[in-house]
């Protein structure tokens, strides 16, 4: 058992080519796990895709099972918001197989995409790119995050009630016109949850979208600890701490 720990260790967290293979093959059936709900919440899924489902649930919960064998702290994996996701996931994918058919399974899939921060992790360990923008990807991942989990609960609420919301694709449209103030008024909410979820949508999906613009948009900055205040976001150009004043000495690459 210790040499299966040491193993799968070494595969998740590992550096070496074989690890680099295996995270890489992760990393690929995340983001592919999370395209396939988003993907399944526009239409109605054929009767072949429980099938499908099964399969993603047995490699989930092998990778589950994996995660929590080398977790140092085991309780702290568990308690983690990515692994809590993955259980809710796993129970939804398998509670159709004992008669059940609820509709706010597509809520509960949709945690899913909350696997896209572990992504972004492994990403950023790969791709110099990422860690040099780590701030907008970020941003990037809050918002999508947002956008599509914030439009599976408006379907999910709505769409019995709301003749307006006969789709994913409504609900999706209602999100983004709202969070970019567009609001162009052909799709409502309706009841007095329909209208707190739509205030939430504007408060949060707002402050997530201007965020992203500021991002974008604002002078980049780098990471590197004062040595005197521990101040660890800095201009790229800078010379001295704007906290306390200490000369800094950020290393740059060149200009190429």
């Amino acid at each position: 058992m210790a040499q299966v720990r040491d193993t799968l260790r070494a595969l998740y967290l590992g550096d070496d080519r074989t690890a680099s293979l295996f995270q890489l093959g992760l990393l690929i059936f995340d983001l592919a796990t999370v395209a396939f709900f988003v993907a399944m919440s526009f239409t109605d899924p054929p009767e072949w895709i429980v099938r499908v489902e099964v399969a993603l649930a047995v490699f989930i919960g092998l990778d589950f099972a994996a995660r929590l064998a080398i977790a140092w702290k085991k309780l702290s994996f568990l308690l983690a918001p990515s692994t809590l996701a993955d259980l809710i996931v796993l129970v939804s994918l398998l509670t159709p197989l004992v008669g059940g058919n609820l509709a706010f399974l597509r809520i509960m899939r949709a945690t899913r995409l909350f696997r896209a921060y572990h992504v972004l992790t492994l990403l950023r360990r790969r791709f110099a790119w990422i860690r040099h923008n780590e701030e907008t990807a970020q941003a990037v991942a809050n918002l999508l995050v947002f956008v599509f989990f914030t439009s599976a609960c408006v379907f999910v609420l709505q769409s019995s009630s709301n003749p307006d919301i006969d789709d994913y694709v409504d609900a999706l449209y209602f999100t983004v016109t709202t969070l970019t103030t567009t609001g162009f008024g052909d799709i409502t909410l309706v009841g007095e949850y329909g209208r707190l979820l739509a205030v939430l949508i504007m408060i949060f999906g707002v402050s997530l979208f201007l965020r992203l613009a500021q991002t974008v948009f604002r002078p980049g900055k780098v990471t590197h600890p004062c040595p005197h205040c521990g101040l660890r976001r800095h201009d790229q150009d800078a010379v001295h701490c704007k906290h306390c004043g200490e000369l800094l000495d950020i290393p740059t690459e060149g200009l190429g």
